[in-house]
């Protein structure tokens, strides 16, 4: 009936064709005039991505690299390798297209991530690295920070500004620091979250060379990394702390007269109020041993004041764990 309906519709139109055998216009119009199909190249935009693109994108997103990464992370660290392969709209686009939005945040394989459970029991064993952002001279511009920190002293052992972040310039830190320090093969475990840099190849690479160990936080876990944490928040609910620097200049200047008080002056609470370059430096116990006898003194003087006893100063502690076992921390 239809293809009667367009013959009769060149002399009566239409209308009359259509009442006349019955057929809808929607469908006489879809019938005469049919558009083609959605994919046809004619009918694609001229700034539209060929299939093959779209394809390599589709891919690029659900790779083993990129699949737990957010479509930003993914754009941020391709351009990073100087790679560009779309807009981060054009990204959104194509896995909507594809319906993979959800299955990467919802339906991907879940890898089963191990709690890290660290033990110093001195200088040197184990270290925690972090990177966080400091405000710049504009709205926001902002400058790197990394620090590395030894987890059972809480020396700050090498830190870095920087105008960005990047696993080459977390290399070369945690390079020099290793030789500064001393540390050899086998000798040292180094903890961090999971930030780009953190899991670059070529820090892994680096780490794998020197014998160090590596291990990271789970996601979304932040007490999974509680020193850097610690620290950070030190550094900048200080006093001295500005609200922003106006050149990486006055940044490094700031920072550099900081750690120096961190290191050699702060008496850090949770290794028993010394500084924690006194503990990394093994002056900790004299340090002690002197203070006993300045309290010994007081006791012998005025034992009367002293309700409780002969005075003790704080211990020094003997370990420094990252996650305590659940049988240890009883």
């Amino acid at each position: 009936m239809i293809d009667l309906a367009i013959a009769a519709s060149s002399e009566y139109g239409p209308t009359v064709a259509c009442r006349a055998f019955g057929v809808s216009r929607a469908t006489f119009y879809r019938h005469r005039d049919p558009q083609p199909p959605e994919d046809s190249e004619m009918d694609r935009h001229p700034r539209r991505l060929s299939k093959e693109e779209e394809q390599i994108v589709l891919d690029t997103l659900n790779s083993e690299e990129y699949m737990d990464d957010s479509v930003p992370e993914v754009y941020a660290d391709l351009l990073d390798q100087g790679t560009y392969l779309c807009s981060q709209r054009t990204m959104y686009r194509i896995l909507e297209a594809n319906k993979a939005v959800r299955e990467r945040r919802d339906q991907r394989r879940h890898p089963e991530y191990t709690k890290p459970e660290l033990l110093a029991c001195a200088p040197n064993q184990v270290w925690s690295w972090d990177i966080t952002k400091l405000k710049g001279p504009q709205k926001w511009s902002h400058f790197h920070l990394y620090v590395i920190m030894d987890i059972y002293s809480r020396c700050v052992v090498g830190w870095m500004v920087a105008s960005r972040e990047s696993a080459s310039l977390a290399e070369r830190l945690i390079m020099e620091t290793c030789e500064k320090q001393g540390i050899t093969k086998e000798q040292l475990t180094i903890h961090a979250d999971r930030g780009t840099s953190m899991r670059s190849k070529l820090v892994a690479q680096l780490m794998a060379d020197l014998g160090i160990t590596k291990t990271h936080s789970r996601p979304h876990t932040s007490n999974d990394n509680p020193y850097s944490e610690a620290q950070f928040k030190t550094l900048k609910y200080h006093y001295t702390f500005p609200k922003s620097f106006g050149c990486i200049e006055d940044a490094q200047v700031y920072l550099r007269g900081f750690f120096e008080w961190y290191n050699h002056v702060h008496k850090h609470s949770g290794i028993g109020y010394l500084t924690p370059q006194s503990l990394h430096s093994g002056q900790a116990q004299t340090i002690r041993e002197e203070r006993c006898s300045v309290l010994a003194q007081a006791y012998k003087k005025h034992p009367e004041r002293f309700v409780k006893g002969r005075p003790q100063p704080p211990r020094i502690p003997t370990a420094a764990w990252i996650n305590k076992p659940a049988e240890d921390a009883a």
